[in-house]
């Protein structure tokens, strides 16, 4: 009796291990993709070619080109992320709440979830192939309907139309995110409201939205952030014609002669200090909203 309890907690030892190799794969994508590389984006801009520390790389960073590509950047994730959750919020809602046939939540989800990761070259390709200058949608526009794209202002390469093609991905992923919240709001919640006598226009604003608030501010900010970070399909679609962050990040550590790689390193530093604190408040939001739910 005296030795059962030393034997069976050497073989809990013994089996303890075993229970991480099924995580052990994505630990060590975790570590040599993730940990790794960003620990050397720091350290790399703290450090001049020499290897010496240095704080120059991010006094560069308040230059007024590189501000200028900041704000670029953070403007076209604001636009993208309002309209992302704007209008995937409408389209959770009516596949959730609203009247439509049932059938079409299952295709409408399983869509959501491949366009939300169908990004970079293929997805600027096939915006160009649509409403580039000589697109489908452009010609026939111009064609048969007389209306002419790039005379009434609209440009692909642009401000708007960078904006445009990031809502492709942002929208889906916007619907993936919320249904499940919109799921969550209780059917009694809507039947005690109208007993009480309100009307749906202010069960929504009394009830539904303060309880979605930080769901819908989560994602807000998981979308910004997810923006903010776009490389490949910013630099597949403008080139060098949209002075943003990550197309001045490919220029400084691409190799050219006029490239600096540390200040590279200090612009990559400076994009996971926004999307970290973006990310940060999405976790903490999503906490918040799933206590209230519960």
């Amino acid at each position: 009796m005296t030795n059962a309890a030393p034997v069976a907690r050497d073989r809990t030892r013994a089996r303890l291990p075993l229970h991480w190799l099924g995580v052990a794969p994505f630990l060590l994508f975790v570590l040599l993709f993730l940990v790794l590389p960003t620990m050397n984006i720091v350290i790399g801009a703290f450090r001049n070619p020499a290897g010496e520390f240095t704080l120059q790389n991010i006094q560069n960073l308040f230059t007024p080109s590189i501000m200028a590509a900041y704000w670029i950047s953070i403007r076209i994730s604001l636009a993208s992320a309002l309209l992302g959750c704007l209008i995937g919020f409408a389209v959770a809602a009516a596949i959730t709440l609203g009247g439509l046939p049932r059938w079409i939540r299952s295709p409408m989800l399983t869509f959501s979830g491949v366009a939300s990761n169908f990004a970079g070259v293929p997805l600027a390709f096939a915006f160009i192939a649509t409403l580039g200058p000589i697109g489908l949608v452009t010609v026939f526009l111009r064609t048969q309907l007389g209306i002419d794209l790039r005379s009434l202002g609209f440009n692909l390469l642009s401000f708007w139309g960078l904006t445009l093609t990031y809502l492709f991905f942002q929208i889906p992923l916007m619907i993936l995110i919320i249904t499940p919240a919109l799921d969550g709001l209780k059917r009694e919640w809507r039947e005690a409201a109208s007993i009480l006598g309100a009307t749906g226009f202010q069960y929504w604003r009394m009830v539904a939205l303060p309880i979605l608030f930080p769901s819908l501010l989560g994602t807000f900010a998981l979308l910004f952030a997810n923006s903010f970070g776009a490389v490949a399909t910013a630099i597949a679609l403008t080139g060098s014609s949209l002075s943003i962050v990550p197309i001045l990040l490919f220029a400084q550590i691409r190799g050219d002669v006029l490239g600096d790689p540390h200040l590279g390193y200090a612009l990559a530093f400076g994009m996971i200090v926004v999307t970290g604190i973006a990310n940060t408040i999405y976790i903490w939001l999503r906490a918040r909203s799933e206590r209230w739910q519960k």
